[in-house]
């Protein structure tokens, strides 16, 4: 069997990890008994590129029980649990990630689960759609259909579509509403304030943080920001999602005025160049930088490296760089997704609804791709209320249902 991690011995501990997670993703767990009965994955082969985690191979392992044979690569060359990848290939499944990847290795990974000529393909972040579409048509062509985590990868998908070069049908895992509402608020929150807490163990409290982007993702940190005691600015360029931060409660300014301010600042928008080397040099001493964002391209690690005197690694996960003004700003993560490079990511029952959608989602793409365009979909309603409902039930959690009257009022328009 191919695969390439860095120790397969790790695999005992990655199994505990795995084992763990599985414990607090129900919903998941529901779907692969029932994938295991039904086999709706037999002879499916799947290219996935995702964080190595251990959450994701509770996804990894319910594919596998639905018959399905998996290829999977890292969506991040930093975010890869090393001990989990090793427990997948002890399970059969092809890995090729590990923890420090170069560029270069990265896409070379990517390359190599292509090589298996795929139905299916999960991505996150959309390196491995846009590699398929633009060096691989010739596979792209067969393809069945994909599926997308996040933001930044269905906006790539949607400019792909636009420009009428994707060769095969998408599901948008990232708009279901059991994943954005939950995932990218509750689930980056939290582990967004994870990760810069392992990194730095400072106190929040007290502290001023700028929060550059106010969607889902970045409402989610500011909201737990908050919670942690800290003064919260928002930056925007969306009129509307700046009056929700303001009315939300937060202050809301330009980063040009911000920089001068903040102690802490959290980038969240899915754009280029949030923070660069203008604003660098008008931070306070001490500054921590972090970024949320699923690139490293938010804070410009280029600008960065390119205007200081010195750096060093002052401890896991944070760069000391001297600037010319004699001032120290501190960078977590390399710039890279904060939340799994120095930390674990969302907690595993936020997870549990992000990849349940992935599951029901590929099963849709196996069962339907005859009739799909080549287009980006959204997550079918039926699947998003369907995990919503087997959350509540998971969590013991009933609710009320509409009578007949009330639903044939609801339906009418005279009273």
């Amino acid at each position: 069997m191919e695969f390439k991690i860095k120790d397969v011995t790790l695999a005992d501990k990655g199994k505990a990890q795995i084992e763990w997670a599985s414990r607090h993703m129900p919903v998941l767990n529901l779907i692969a008994n029932e994938f295991e009965k039904l086999k709706p994955l037999n002879g499916i082969r799947i290219a996935a590129v995702l964080h190595v985690t251990k959450e994701t191979a509770v996804l990894v392992k319910t594919l596998l029980r639905g018959g399905a044979e998996v290829w999977l690569a890292a969506s991040n060359p930093m975010s890869t649990q090393d001990d989990v990848a090793a427990a997948l290939v002890l399970d059969g499944v092809h890995v090729f990630a590990w923890r420090g990847e170069t560029q270069d290795e990265y896409f070379w990974a990517i390359d190599k689960i292509i090589e298996c000529e795929p139905h299916i393909v999960i991505d996150d972040g959309g390196d491995l759609h846009v590699h398929l579409n633009t060096q691989r048509t010739d596979i792209a062509s067969r393809i069945y259909g994909g599926t997308e985590e996040t933001t930044t990868g269905v906006l790539r998908l949607k400019a792909m579509e636009r420009d009428r070069v994707l060769r095969y049908p998408v599901i948008a895992v990232n708009n279901a509403l059991t994943k954005y509402l939950f995932d990218n608020r509750y689930g980056t929150g939290q582990s967004t304030v994870d990760g810069i807490l392992r990194a730095t163990n400072i106190l929040l409290a007290g502290k001023t943080v700028v929060v550059a982007g106010y969607g889902w993702v970045g409402r989610g940190i500011a909201w737990r920001i908050k919670g942690m005691g800290a003064r919260v600015i928002v930056t925007e360029v969306n009129p509307i999602r700046a009056l929700e931060a303001l009315m939300d409660g937060f202050e809301v300014m330009k980063m040009d005025k911000a920089v001068e301010i903040g102690d802490v600042f959290i980038t969240a928008t899915g754009n280029i160049d949030v923070i660069t080397r203008e604003h660098y040099l008008k931070m306070k001493d001490g500054t921590i930088l972090a970024n949320a964002g699923h690139f490293d391209v938010e804070v410009s690690v280029k600008d960065l490296e390119e205007i200081a005197l010195s750096k060093k690694e002052l401890r896991d996960c944070i760069t000391e760089y001297t600037l010319p003004n004699n001032k120290k700003l501190y960078l977590l993560g390399r710039g890279r997704l904060v939340n799994l490079v120095c930390a674990e990511g969302h907690p595993s029952e936020v997870m549990d609804m992000s990849f349940a959608n992935q599951a029901l989602s590929i099963k849709y793409i196996v069962e339907k791709h005859n009739t799909l365009e080549k287009k980006v979909y959204d997550v079918p309603k039926e699947i998003d209320i369907n995990v919503a409902e087997l959350k509540l039930k998971a969590m013991g959690i009933e609710i009320d249902k509409l009578t007949e009257t009330q639903k044939k009022y609801i339906e009418s328009w005279t009273l």
